[in-house]
């Protein structure tokens, strides 16, 4: 397996700081062939992904995650990661829960918390953090974050 970065393509992120991931739906089909080094998994149920080290957050569609701190620091340790791994960031449809957490490293990468929405929107999905309550919850950890 091949140790490193993205190449820039379909679902890769590239956050301001050059940090790049992969957003992407458990439910499409993968065009591509290479596996994540580190994943976080947003979803209701524990997934079924390959043997690639990664967490499982427990977050239902269209809702916030159930722990905020669990959830801030599987985010920090992908953010982290991305620096020299290849991580990837995935719920069921790759937008709402995806975009969300893709928000958040968007803050930590530099991205004023007032812009995250808007520019995970401009990089990664148009209509990427679907519901009030999670523009909230970004605006939430963001504020965290700076604190």
């Amino acid at each position: 397996m091949l140790v490193g970065r993205w190449e820039p393509g379909g679902g890769i992120v590239e956050l301001p700081d050059g940090r790049r991931v992969r957003g992407r739906g458990l439910r499409a089909a993968r065009h591509d062939t290479l596996d994540p080094e580190f994943g976080v998994y947003l979803t209701g149920r524990a997934p079924r992904v390959g043997d690639w080290p990664h967490q499982w957050v427990r977050w239902r569609d269209f809702r916030r995650p159930d722990g905020t701190p669990e959830t801030v620091a599987a985010l920090r340790e992908a953010y982290e990661r991305a620096a020299t791994e290849r991580v990837e960031i995935a719920c069921g449809g790759g937008i709402g829960r995806t975009g969300t957490a893709l928000a958040v490293l968007a803050v930590m990468s530099g991205v004023p918390a007032s812009d995250a929405v808007a520019w995970v929107r401009a990089h990664y999905h148009p209509h990427a953090v679907e519901t009030r309550g999670q523009r909230r919850w970004v605006s939430e950890v963001a504020a965290a974050l700076i604190d």
